[in-house]
C-alpha cells in the first residue's frame, strides 16, 4: 500500500456543507499529485480515503449529471 505525506495538505470543505457549521461534511485535500485525499470533517485526525484522480473525476461528473 502506498503512503502519502498529508502533513502539509491544504484541506477544503465541500461546498454542500450543512448550514449548521459544516457538520456532516467531507473535506478534500489539494496539492497531492495524481490523487484526491478525502476525510470526514468531524474527525480531521482520523482515516483518509485516497482516491485516484481519474476515479474522482468520474465520481464528480456522475454526481453533477445526477443533479446531486
Amino acid at each position: 500500500m502506498r503512503r502519502y505525506d498529508l502533513t502539509n495538505a491544504s484541506w477544503r470543505k465541500s461546498s454542500y456543507s450543512g448550514g449548521s457549521g459544516g457538520e456532516d461534511c467531507v473535506e478534500v485535500a489539494q496539492g497531492v499529485p495524481g490523487v484526491i485525499p478525502v476525510r470526514d470533517s468531524k474527525v480531521p485526525d482520523g482515516n483518509v480515503l485516497v482516491i485516484g484522480g481519474s476515479a474522482w473525476a468520474e465520481f464528480v461528473g456522475a454526481v453533477g449529471a445526477a443533479g446531486l
